[in-house]
């Protein structure tokens, strides 16, 4: 199945064009009915039931789910983090079809912050698509209390996805508008807002924070190039759909490895607490 989806992947759109950023792209919306495909493929790998899936240390795991979608299409996957040894958490944002900026400072850094005073150690975060772009706008922002940074599927790099993605956003933007009036920026919503939710986005990713991108030439919703880094110790690439990543077996031996990478290199660990003076 593996080599069906890159291949198909490949039919519709050629690796070999790089995509300018902020553009509808021609790709293979089609791939991604094979989402329910994946799912049942998950059931029958060994990596669902933990087999050869590093053991968690129970670090607090926040993921946050894709655009115009809410946590609760994610429930399976955080179930299994905490088969794994993992605490996972709800994002808490509801419907990711909102500011950036006000899911952000509103509902997830509450989240993260529970999560940090629950354990006592920094969190992990796991964002699918859209969500993945506001993981790297919180590491950048909080990088003290964020341990790593996974996305799947995530645009962070620029604006490039199939055209009807690009009018549904047109109409999250428009209802943001109503909704908020003055209180958000004329251009929010867009790659040419200027709030500090694009500015940590665009900046320079803290070296403090482990990553990891994981992507899909056969993506039928963003353009792939958007969704790596550039650097192989930092990118996985894996045939599957973009929706189905969510559901993926491959995708979900990487982020047990991941994980267990950023524990191995300290990434938890808290700051050390100051000595009281005598």
């Amino acid at each position: 199945m593996a080599f069906e989806f890159a291949r198909l992947g490949d039919m519709a759109l050629s690796p070999s064009r790089v995509r300018r950023k902020y553009e509808a792209v021609a790709l293979p919306i089609w791939l991604e009915g094979l989402a329910l495909l994946e799912m049942l493929c998950l059931r029958a790998s060994p990596v669902y039931w933990g087999f050869g899936v590093p053991p968690g240390d129970g670090s607090a795991v926040v993921v946050v789910p894709g655009f115009m979608l809410t946590d609760l299409y994610l429930t399976e996957f955080r179930l299994w983090l905490r088969r794994m040894g993992y605490k996972a958490y709800s994002s808490g944002i509801g419907i990711n079809a909102e500011c950036p900026n006000l899911l952000i400072r509103q509902r997830l850094t509450l989240t993260i912050e529970k999560a940090r005073k629950t354990t006592g150690r920094r969190v992990h975060l796991i964002g699918h698509s859209l969500g993945g772009v506001l993981a790297r706008a919180v590491a950048a922002q909080m990088p003290d209390s964020i341990a790593s940074v996974i996305t799947l599927a995530s645009p962070f790099q620029g604006i490039a996805a199939h055209s009807s993605i690009l009018r549904i956003a047109e109409l999250v933007r428009s209802t943001i508008h109503d909704r908020h009036g003055c209180a958000v920026l004329p251009e929010c919503y867009t790659a040419a807002c200027t709030c500090a939710f694009l500015e940590s986005v665009a900046g320079e990713f803290p070296s403090s924070v482990h990553q990891t991108a994981i992507y899909t030439r056969s993506d039928g919703i963003v353009d792939w190039h958007v969704c790596s880094t550039g650097d192989p110790s930092i990118d996985r690439e894996v045939s599957s759909t973009h929706l189905g990543l969510a559901v993926n077996a491959t995708v979900y031996e990487i982020i047990g490895q991941r994980l267990a990478a950023a524990q191995e290199a300290g990434y938890p660990k808290t700051r050390p607490r100051l000595r009281k003076s005598a």
